[in-house]
């Protein structure tokens, strides 16, 4: 049996890489955002019975190229780069680090929510070209705003509570977390995506990617929204219709935006919204931290090991576990 975990990127904290050690495994890393076949290839050499995913897609092919494979373990919680269901085809649970980033990326939330209202870089910028714009400057105070958050996750609640200490009050829509979810947070539960739209003076987004979501924020909904609104995006790129946002801004509907994630990463150069001063970009960096690294990584390797000792992982974790229970009854009504 390899004694090799594959990690799809160049990065694992120190301290997971301590627990692979203690286990008696060693990591063995691909290069950045690397293709199926390159991981498959990777795959195939090492023998690896555990993957640690970050950068690059983990498909069927992928897992039919390495048919030792037992787990799979996401490096964070977002895994629109897995295909869950193939994995449970094929009787590989998917893990998740459910809240090892939470706080980080919800910081990261909010300082893009700053940013993005008080205009922090298109006033710097100007600064340092030797303009003094405090003549004729009118800015905007933001407590006192509704923040609207879509999904109420463990991202969502993190960036609730730091949004709270800034003055702002709170709406939600999620239809999958419990009641305790909102009202735990004060958060006003909207039962329709519109009602949340309509409410939100800023819009932070919180949902995984699926074929439901994708491009949910299209030009319909960003037209619900208040005029003079924000939309923060720390989840994944491809929730916003970006042609849309950028319509909405340059119309003047949306007063700005705040993005670390895209729909294509990293998203080319001529790309619209780098020419748009009214949105602060950053690189999907919101849970790069040192600090939510080590727990990301640590609970990421952990779960690898308890797969494959056999030991019982939290339901919570386990994110593709319905398809599994299903597959696994498929399998057993065959084999009667």
């Amino acid at each position: 049996m390899s004694k090799t975990i594959l990690v799809t990127g160049p990065d694992l904290d120190p301290a997971a890489a301590r627990l692979v050690a203690e286990h008696g495994y060693q990591t063995v890393h691909t290069p950045a955002y690397a293709d199926s076949a390159v991981i498959s290839e990777y795959l195939q050499k090492t023998g690896a019975q555990g993957i640690v995913s970050r950068m690059g897609r983990l498909d069927a092919a992928v897992m039919d190229a390495a048919p030792q494979l037992k787990v799979i373990s996401k490096h964070g919680v977002g895994v629109d780069n897995i295909d869950i269901a193939a994995a449970a085809e094929r009787g590989i649970p998917v893990l998740v680090a459910t809240g090892a980033n939470a706080v980080s990326v919800a910081e990261h939330a909010i300082a893009l929510l700053l940013a993005a209202v008080k205009r922090v870089l298109p006033l710097d910028a100007g600064l340092r070209a030797g303009r003094w714009e405090k003549p004729g400057f009118a800015g905007r105070e933001i407590a006192g705003s509704t923040m609207g958050l879509m999904g109420m996750g463990a991202i969502a609640q993190a960036t609730g509570r730091m949004a709270k200490g800034l003055g702002l009050t709170l709406a939600g829509y999620d239809p999958y977390a419990p009641d305790a979810a909102f009202s735990d947070l004060g958060v006003t539960r909207c039962e329709t995506v519109e009602d949340l739209l309509a409410r939100s003076d800023i819009l932070s987004l919180h949902c995984p990617l699926t074929d439901q979501t994708r491009g949910i924020l299209n030009a319909d909904a960003l037209a619900r929204m208040p005029a003079g609104s924000y939309v923060i995006n720390t989840a994944r790129g491809g929730l916003i219709d970006e042609a849309a946002l950028v319509a909405a801004i340059r119309s003047g509907h949306l007063a700005g935006a705040g993005l670390d994630t895209f729909a294509v990463e990293p998203p080319a150069a001529d790309h619209p919204f780098f020419a748009l001063p009214e949105i602060v970009l950053t690189p999907h960096i919101g849970g790069v931290t040192r600090q939510a690294g080590a727990r990301v990584g640590v609970e990421a390797v952990r779960g690898i090991f308890q797969v494959l000792a056999g030991e019982a992982v939290a339901p919570e974790r386990i994110i593709n576990r319905k398809l599994l229970a299903a597959a696994q009854a498929d399998l057993a009504s065959v084999e009667k």
